[in-house]
């Protein structure tokens, strides 16, 4: 036997013994009735977690019935919105005929009422399959998101009314989950919207008096401004998400600094600094904006000239974006106590500093709220020094997209 057929045949043994172990190892995982009764039971609730994540309607009561019926152990699970209207149920056609059913609606009510648990026995009627009906509320700081409501073919003993409590209990931590999810969404939108808001009134009229000034000493130049400025307000005042690519940030920033330098003329040189690699990144919308904006009037301030930087580049599994100008810049101290609000004083700015620190503190505030206190805004700055802002975000953010509906004209 040549030496590379023994060298297969070691290799083969050694792949086989290797999945064998492993094979066996697996079956252990779930080898006894308590280990598999776990791993069903966290199965289950892995599956009444998702569709209540999205809140309690029809449709995520009807996908997270059966699992919750798994994990009470009873008959036939329904479950009942905070009005008292049935959204979703499961279980076999006998165990909800319609008289079990009008009477777990009005037991689901009589839960609703009290804000505790309501039980109701024989609601079938003698003979009917159905024992005991058991409703506990679904309680979110106080205030009954929903009915939970049992069913039962025998009478229930201490544990299994129990285990309806804790089920109960579980499914009103998600529906709790779920509405702050929906509160952060809420507080989001209003965020961008509050940005939109603080865009400088300034900037719109000194970029509309500059095009103005362009219409007779160069059409062409101000026709060209004229669609910049329309492509700047048209993605700043889009209707999409919260979140947009790296890519048209910039883009957009691409907009408002042209404008900015047919205002200045060649007193506002920029620099940028970009990996290819970065431009998909995932970024809150308009977190650049106020960066950029700030750098400007910073790098200009009491100047004819000044130079804004702008990198961004791949740091590991993070993007780091960096906005930097050659300014005035500001005494280290001020940011020491994390006021990102020193970073626009308006005694440095005069009359254009209307909303800046507002929309640092914004931007700080949602890149901390989706991804983490870890990627909040960072200051390198000193008097006389300029300053540097910096941000970092992750490359790739569970449940976080881009909805990009791509605005403006190729350029």
């Amino acid at each position: 036997m040549s030496g590379e057929l023994i060298a297969i045949v070691v290799l083969g043994g050694a792949l086989a013994a290797v999945l064998f172990v492993y094979a066996l190892r697996t079956r252990r995982v779930v080898a006894t009735p308590h280990e598999r009764a776990v791993h069903d039971t966290l199965a289950a609730a892995a599956l009444a977690a998702h569709p209540l994540r999205d809140g309690l309607t029809a449709e995520s009561a009807t996908r997270a019935a059966g699992p919750l019926r798994a994990l009470t152990g009873a008959a036939g699970v329904a479950l009942f919105g905070d009005d008292g209207i049935l959204l979703g149920r499961d279980g076999e056609p006998d165990i909800w005929p319609p008289r079990v059913v009008q009477a777990a609606t009005a037991l689901a009510a009589q839960a609703l009422a009290d804000r505790r648990r309501a039980l109701s026995d024989d609601p079938g009627g003698p003979g009917g399959p159905v024992r005991q009906l058991i409703a506990a509320p679904l309680l979110t700081d106080d205030i009954s998101a929903g009915v939970l409501v049992v069913a039962t073919t025998h009478p229930p003993g201490p544990g299994q009314i129990g285990a309806l409590t804790e089920v109960a209990n579980y499914a009103a931590t998600q529906l709790q989950l779920a509405e702050l999810d929906a509160s952060r969404a809420r507080l989001d939108r209003a965020e961008v919207l509050a940005l939109r808001a603080q865009i400088d009134p300034h900037f719109i009229y000194n970029a509309l008096g500059t095009i103005a000034s362009f219409v007779r000493t160069d059409p062409v130049r101000a026709r060209e401004l004229i669609l910049d400025f329309a492509d700047f307000t048209r993605y700043s005042f889009r209707a999409a998400g919260q979140y947009t690519t790296l890519a048209d940030e910039l883009r957009n920033i691409d907009r408002y600094l042209t404008l900015e330098r047919a205002r200045f003329g060649d007193g506002l040189n920029v620099r940028l600094h970009v990996d290819p690699e970065v431009l998909s990144v995932v970024v809150p919308f308009l977190a650049l904006q106020p960066l950029v904006e700030n750098a400007v009037r910073h790098g200009l301030a009491g100047r004819r000239d000044g130079t804004i930087t702008l990198a961004a580049r791949g740091l590991g599994t993070d993007c780091e974006i960096s906005v930097e100008d050659d300014g005035v810049g500001m005494d280290p101290e001020l940011l020491r106590s994390g006021a990102i609000d020193a970073l626009a004083p308006s005694d440095r700015i005069g009359d254009e500093s209307d909303g800046a620190h507002v929309g640092l503190t914004n931007v700080d505030q949602r890149l901390r709220s989706a991804f983490g206190n870890d990627y909040g805004l960072i200051v390198d700055t000193g008097i006389g020094a300029g300053t540097k802002v910096s941000m970092r975000v992750p490359k790739f953010a569970a449940g976080i997209r881009a909805d990009t509906p791509g605005e403006g004209r190729p350029r």
